[in-house]
């Protein structure tokens, strides 16, 4: 009967769900003499836990109290490299974002100025046969001129 009730307790304490009074009848089964055969597998993990409870830490902790002004002087110097940091990368987008507004204004100029120029060389071949037409007319002038 007992076994079967260890054997609960061990069910419930893998799933997390005992008691510390539960736990407490599990280490002082797993610490008597007389553990059943199946069960042996859990016997060190239960004694560990019974030594590692009367471990005690018994070296000294010095306490010293620490140089105040280093520590400020540290405290002071991380909060201006943030600083440094933070005004680093504002005024490095700005940068960033006034280079990129002058390459938008940069390309609006290119295409209309090539928009221009298309509309230049387009009237220019217009205005190359009406050269040749006036061409034309100077010569019929100076044939009138010249036989009179």
């Amino acid at each position: 009967m007992e076994l079967d009730k260890i054997e609960r307790l061990l069910e419930r304490y893998f799933e997390g769900e005992t008691t510390l009074s539960e736990e407490e009848k599990l280490r002082a089964y797993f610490s008597q003499g007389e553990v059943a055969q199946h069960l042996e597998q859990y016997a060190p993990l239960f004694s560990y836990f019974s030594t590692s409870k009367e471990e005690k830490f018994t070296k000294s902790i010095p306490l010293s109290q620490k140089n105040t002004k280093s520590t400020w002087s540290y405290k002071w110097l991380s909060v201006a490299a943030v600083t440094v940091l933070l005004l680093g990368v504002y005024f490095g987008k700005s940068y960033q974002d006034e280079k990129q507004l002058e390459k938008q204004r940069a390309r609006y100029a290119y295409e209309e100025t090539k928009k221009a120029l298309d509309l230049l060389a387009q009237n220019f071949e217009r205005g190359t046969e009406k050269v040749a037409y006036l061409n034309e007319f100077v010569e019929a002038k100076d044939k009138v001129y010249n036989k009179n």
